[in-house]
């Protein structure tokens, strides 16, 4: 075999398995995507292999080979919602000196992400109070970036006021006085703000 015929060979080979590599990974997002659209009709723990099969129009053996276990699609979808939508980034309110201010903004951004993905997230958090893996991989996912909205939003703040924190951070608080109550996001953050500040003179 000569020298350009070793080369064209070579590319071909390299071209199939570029190829391949594209088609498992369209496939894998494909999955990802049928199953992150059941967790948010179904909900998580409701959701079955074959029906994201089913939505994702794939064989069960070519799913397994992507994802064996529910715990590896399950932090795939988290994965794939939390690129789509970020959950507020509690960094730069850090440097907002008033804290009233600070709280506003805050809970702003929260509602907002609350807000965007308010199916999505009502049916994974009621799934994560009675749904082992569930309740892991929303730990996992969520739990860091949740201490840091406490801490950063707590700041200065006493025990009730603290309390009152972590009831206005809650996506079921939210849910109470948005979708609910009727409240526009803007009053909903303005009676929390009201309730935070309250508790100072409890």
């Amino acid at each position: 075999m000569n020298a350009h015929a070793s080369v064209m060979k070579l590319m071909t080979r390299t071209y199939t398995l570029k190829r391949r590599a594209e088609q498992q990974a369209e496939t894998r997002r494909r999955i990802v995507e049928a199953a992150v659209d059941l967790h948010g009709t179904v909900g998580p723990a409701r959701t079955t292999f074959s029906m994201v099969a089913e939505r994702a129009d794939v064989q069960r053996h070519t799913l397994y080979a992507h994802f064996p276990d529910e715990r590896s699609l399950l932090m795939a979808c988290s994965a794939l919602a939390l690129e789509r939508d970020p959950l507020p980034d509690p960094t730069p309110w850090r440097s907002i000196e008033d804290r009233y201010e600070r709280l506003r903004v805050g809970l702003t951004a929260v509602y907002g992400w609350f807000e965007r993905g308010a199916e999505l997230a009502a049916c994974v958090l009621r799934d994560a109070e009675t749904h082992q893996p569930v309740k892991e991989t929303v730990a996992l996912r969520m739990g860091p970036t949740m201490a840091a909205y406490h801490e950063t939003l707590g700041a200065k703040l006493n025990a009730r006021q603290r309390a009152m924190l972590a009831l206005a951070l809650s996506f079921y608080t939210w849910r109470s006085l948005v979708r609910e109550g009727g409240l526009t996001q803007r009053a909903a953050v303005g009676a929390m703000l009201k309730a935070i500040e309250g508790a100072s003179k409890a």
